[in-house]
């Protein structure tokens, strides 16, 4: 650990230097030699040691390591900056349909989205890290006729898949048995928001489409992306053994999901065969939905395409609603066909593709949306260092780690129960490079973390709570805790922003959601609730210095 010491005094001073940024006194640390294992978030390679505004922001020493610093920040150009419409230049191929122009609008300070305020459903706020979730309740599957991440906007000609303006975000409160107080008087609020989307904003419809069968709309907060590569450094064999361990202790009310995991086996793995990779199966370890395998193929890749629907080598075609129907009244649509002429000669300038130029109209746009070898706008040494950037993320240490307060919080969370879910720590393991796309096969192009202690507070499972308007499914995995302290600082929001959709806007509030009579937290929230206010102060300390 010797490095991490030198480092610390390097980074102690930096973080001195730049606390007027922030308009408050740095608290003194104390001397690396008298600082717990859990300090260091991270390990020795995946620890960054500043609490300021860009906390969420740092290289960590792995990245220092490889030789992949110039690369890390090439990567996080990509992510800050927004693409264009353009069809040169650097951060092209915006569209033709998107959900945001760029990474940072949904995670503000590379954190978690913000909570969003009551009224319509607003993309071009930075911070707005929600996605609408469109799903039929009977089945809690994805509608087919909008695309998994539904698109609100497009490029000229095209129209926008959802009219934003039509969507409606109201926030509600909720009462639980406890008639949200303690047992003490203290007193706190719950609240959801309820999303109301009319068929009239779907352009499909306005066109002439028939929606099927009922619908739901939810909001799902983007999740903080410092740390991921750390996480996915967790052996599979290790993150099994998390598995069969819960399912032989019987602790929790809802089990285990399932559709993932039974009876001491994977029912469900992640792979891919589409953009290259050959089926091997991976564990699940990313999404709340548990959607994702491996880093290299999981939220991050796949958002720098679906998000912007900037193409690259792997993925030469339109991320677009699985029935088509976008395709297909778009095609027929009189004002996009008056404006694809001029719209396809900036993209094929050079006729390269016949069945964009020759037929009808309606079939030319087909043609387009449906490709399969579109133009690559995005280099393969970008997305590598969008890669090399994500994957080198680094955890910032936890603070105040010697107030009595937080000890107490930490010793208090443990004997709730909490770690049982929010598992404190885990241990690395070899870390050789897996990508079920088979793009990053070389360990040299990404940085690496094996055997190093981390502390994410997290087993990596799925858990239900049975939410009031909870989530899809009911089913989400353990958020990490790490770093959700600088949360407020990191993006300025004006409160918390914890759980899926933001819902709460304190710790405290966090917590009681966790108190339903079904929920599998449900004990720990009843030892909770008969801690004195000054133990329920000092664990929510605890949580927000980790």
């Amino acid at each position: 650990m010797k490095k991490i010491h030198y480092l610390f005094g390097i980074c102690l001073f930096t973080g001195l230097m730049s606390c007027s940024d922030d308009n408050n006194e740095p608290t003194p640390e104390p001397e690396p030699d008298e600082l717990p294992e859990w300090y260091y978030t991270g390990g020795e390679l995946g620890t960054a040691y500043l609490s300021t505004s860009n906390a969420f922001e740092q290289p960590t020493l792995a990245v220092e390591n490889a030789g992949l610093y110039q690369s890390f920040k090439n990567g996080e150009q990509l992510f800050e900056k927004p693409f264009m419409t353009n069809n040169s230049g650097v951060r092209k191929g915006l569209g033709p349909v998107y959900v945001r122009n760029s990474c940072m609008h949904c995670h503000p300070g590379y954190g978690h989205g913000r909570r969003i305020n009551a009224g319509s459903f607003n993309t071009n706020e930075i911070g707005n890290g929600c996605l609408l979730v469109v799903y039929t309740p009977d089945d809690n599957n994805y509608v087919s006729w909008l695309a998994g991440m539904p698109q609100s906007r497009a490029v000229a000609p095209f129209k926008n898949p959802l009219d934003e303006s039509k969507i409606n975000i109201t926030w509600k409160n909720y009462t639980d048995e406890w008639n949200n107080k303690f047992p003490d008087g203290e007193t706190y609020e719950l609240q959801y928001p309820e999303v109301t989307m009319p068929q009239e904003a779907v352009y499909v419809v306005n066109q002439g489409y028939q929606i099927p069968k009922e619908y739901v709309v939810k909001l799902e907060s983007t999740i903080g992306i410092y740390g991921t590569g750390l996480l996915d450094a967790i052996s599979d064999a290790d993150l099994k053994a998390q598995y069969t361990q819960q399912e032989k202790d019987g602790y929790m009310k809802n089990g285990l999901n399932t559709a993932f995991f039974k009876d001491g086996e994977w029912v469900s793995q992640y792979s891919n065969t589409a953009q290259g990779g050959d089926g091997t199966k991976y564990p699940r370890r990313y999404t709340y939905a548990l959607s994702r395998g491996p880093l290299q193929d999981a939220a991050g890749a796949n958002a720098i395409w679906n998000i912007t629907n900037v193409t690259r080598s792997d993925r030469r075609f339109h991320y677009l609603d699985g029935a088509g129907t976008y395709t297909e009244y778009s095609a027929k649509d009189p004002d996009v066909q008056a404006g694809f002429e001029a719209y396809i000669a900036q993209v094929d300038p050079n006729k390269e593709h016949p069945t964009w130029w020759n037929g009808t109209m309606e079939e030319r746009i087909k043609a387009y949306l449906t490709a399969k070898d579109l133009p690559i706008e995005m280099t393969d040494e970008e997305y590598t260092d969008l890669m090399v950037w994500h994957r080198g993320l680094a955890v910032p240490a936890a603070r105040n780690v010697t107030d009595k307060n937080v000890v107490k919080g930490k010793e208090l969370f443990e004997e709730i129960g909490c770690t049982y879910c929010h598992r404190p720590s885990w241990t690395t393991g070899s870390d050789e490079i897996r990508d079920p796309a088979k793009f990053f096969t070389d360990n040299s192009k990404l940085p690496r973390y094996p055997n190093q202690k981390i502390w994410p507070y997290t087993d990596m499972v799925q858990h239900k709570l049975h939410m009031e308007s909870d989530i899809r499914t009911g089913w989400c995995r353990t958020t990490p805790l790490w770093g959700r302290g600088l949360h407020q600082k990191c993006t300025g929001s004006a409160t918390s922003d914890r759980l899926h959709d933001c819902r709460a806007r304190t710790v405290i509030e966090a917590i009681m959601w966790h108190g339903n009579a079904q929920s599998d937290a449900r004990r720990s929230i009843e030892k909770f609730r008969e801690l004195s206010k000054a133990d329920r102060d000092a664990v929510v300390k605890f949580i927000d210095s980790i």
